[in-house]
């Protein structure tokens, strides 16, 4: 607990996902268990020494004043003095120690949180549940490293301030057993009335987020058409709400921690009224009615520290309990490593559908592609080619049937494995914020100048990047605003090629290229079928046929004609409406 903490990446990660399909966040908690078993003990040593103003009080009373010795006094400060210093020193260590037992939480899970994030929008996930992963991480480590585990820690040590007050005398011993238990009540009753709050205030803030995020990323069209007035209506609405929930449960944190608070004064003063009874009637010395009442007074604190900070205990808790169920979409079984792909993609019987949806966009396709293939998907808009995509490369997964690439189920693959196989543009492209360099390498880490050079000069992009003041060092912005519409997608092109990928999936490639970027289009085509790779290429533009050998016409979410793209552009341009059968050999053939 105590080394440095490194960064994470692929590379580190007590979570690989080919060793376990355990639950991440229970090991990651599992994994700190020493390092809580050792503040525990910290909290310990921390609690016997806080005795030490019970027994300064009571020898102060009990023997300096009696004896009327300085030397008594001054020994016994001294010893106060040391020990408090010792308990300061103890209690910044144990928070120093939550707050690294909170950053190496966070470094065990923040990869699995952010792959989680990625992939839960592909498996149905609402928009407002996409970055919960992420968030619940940083809600369970700012917990760990605030003071409320300290008093979590320090109410196993109750008792034993209870039992210093029995030893002082059996009254104040019940007083302090009455007083707690109303305490712990107090405790129990404030998790009970701020669960649901808590709960609510999260969800409405996540909407508010996902709200402000959406128009941020969509702030031109907003500015251009006048939306913000309407706009600042719909937020005002959901800032509302989120300010009605947060102070739901501030109210109820707010009104039962006074009263813990001025109940735990009442309480302390009763001891003193109790001891001071005990003193008149001689059956405890002044001393003892001291110390009895800042035991008492310590034996409550942890309590009210708890109540305090249990909005942060209950939504630590909620993200504990979300992480257990969410980090397990980012934890793949362990695979055998295939080799590459190199023969051909087969699809049988495939339907696909939106994630979380069940009602399939297309049905039923089916045809194989050898190496050296090129598809081109067309169709009016609507009728299933970009979903057909979106199956192909394994962002979707299939509603029925099969996706194989030399006879193995996409899922047979780790993700990352098959990543390096597979070239994809789609329609809405979204380049992440980066270099230019980085996004051609997919952000690799140990990228190779070489072969990024190598995609951008198959795209046709290599001659516009190095025009750029800052060549392939140039930063393209978040969604690559800093580029143009035809920029973003050479450059979208040249991500897809980096590596020489197997498959290449291209969702309307050149909706924003010119002429030179279609002549470059169609040779980056060319060269993948030269290859030995297999091009699918999804276009409204003839010139996007340009490259391509096969076509396959789709239409009412299916597949109504394959085959050679001479013999299938002749059956789609016929005045009639005569079809032609479809057949595994790859000539021109409907459904």
């Amino acid at each position: 607990m105590h080394q440095p903490l490194r960064a994470a990446n692929a590379n580190h990660s007590l979570f690989d996902p080919r060793i376990s399909r355990t639950l991440p966040a229970t090991i990651a908690f599992k994994r700190r268990m020493s390092d809580l078993q050792a503040v525990g003990v910290f909290s310990g040593v921390i609690s016997i020494l806080t005795l030490t103003g019970s027994f300064y009080m009571l020898q102060v009373y009990d023997r300096v004043l009696v004896s009327r010795s300085v030397e008594t006094l001054l020994v016994l400060s001294l010893i106060a003095l040391v020990a408090f210093a010792l308990q300061g020193l103890l209690d910044a260590l144990r928070l120093r120690m939550l707050s690294r037992i909170g950053a190496q939480f966070d470094e065990d899970l923040a990869s699995l949180a952010f792959r989680a994030a990625s992939l839960l929008p592909l498996r149905g996930a609402k928009p407002d549940e996409a970055m919960q992963p992420i968030r619940d991480v940083d809600q369970v480590r700012a917990f760990l490293g605030s003071p409320g585990p300290t008093a979590l820690f320090d109410l196993p040590f109750m008792p034993l301030f209870v039992v210093g007050c029995f030893i002082l005398h059996s009254w104040l011993g019940w007083l302090a057993v009455g007083g707690g238990s109303i305490i712990v009540i107090l405790a129990v009753a404030t998790d009970v009335r701020t669960r649901s709050p808590v709960h609510d205030a999260n969800l409405q803030g996540n909407k508010r987020h996902l709200f402000a995020e959406s128009a941020r990323r969509h702030c031109e069209a907003v500015d251009a058409m006048g939306m913000h007035g309407a706009l600042g209506i719909r937020w005002r609405k959901l800032s509302c709400d989120f300010r009605d929930t947060s102070l739901r449960s501030s109210d109820v944190q707010a009104g039962l921690g006074a009263f813990a608070k001025i109940f735990r004064t009442v309480l302390q003063s009763s001891i003193l009224a109790l001891g001071a009874y005990l003193a008149v009637n001689q059956e405890v010395s002044g001393g003892a009615m001291i110390a009895a009442s800042i035991m008492t007074s310590r034996a409550l604190a942890p309590v009210e520290t708890a109540i305090a900070h249990w909005r942060g205990f209950v939504s630590a808790r909620a993200a504990y309990v979300r992480l257990k169920s969410s980090l397990s979409i980012a934890i793949e079984a362990d695979q055998v490593e295939l080799r590459a792909p190199a023969r051909r993609l087969t699809v049988e019987g495939l339907a696909a559908a939106a994630p979380g949806a069940s009602d399939p966009i297309l049905l039923n396709a089916t045809f194989e592609l050898h190496a050296g293939d090129g598809l081109g998907i067309i169709g009016p808009s609507g009728s299933g080619k970009s979903s057909l995509a979106r199956t192909l490369v394994g962002v979707w997964q299939p509603l029925k049937g099969t996706v194989k690439l030399d006879g193995a189920l996409l899922n047979q693959w780790n993700r990352d494995d098959l990543g390096r196989h597979v070239g994809y543009l789609p329609q809405d492209l979204a380049l992440v914020d980066g270099t230019i360099a980085e996004a051609i390498s997919r952000f690799q880490v140990e990228s190779n100048s070489e072969k990024i050079i190598k995609a951008a000069t198959a795209a046709g992009a290599h001659d516009l990047i190095v025009g750029m003041t800052d060549g392939y060092e140039t930063r393209i912005g978040d969604g690559g605003v800093f580029l143009s519409g035809g920029q973003r997608q050479r450059i979208g092109l040249a991500r897809a090629l980096y590596g020489d990928p197997f498959l290449v999936v291209l969702d309307e490639p050149n909706s924003n290229l010119d002429a030179s970027g279609d002549a470059a289009l169609s040779d980056a085509i060319r060269a993948v079928r030269d290859r030995g790779g297999i091009a699918i290429v999804i276009t409204h533009r003839p010139l996007g046929l340009a490259s391509v050998d096969k076509v396959a016409f789709v239409h009412d979410r299916s597949i109504k004609l394959f085959g050679p793209k001479d013999e299938v552009l002749a059956v789609l341009t016929r005045p009639s409406d005569a079809t032609i059968p479809l057949n595994a050999s790859g000539n021109a053939t409907h459904v």
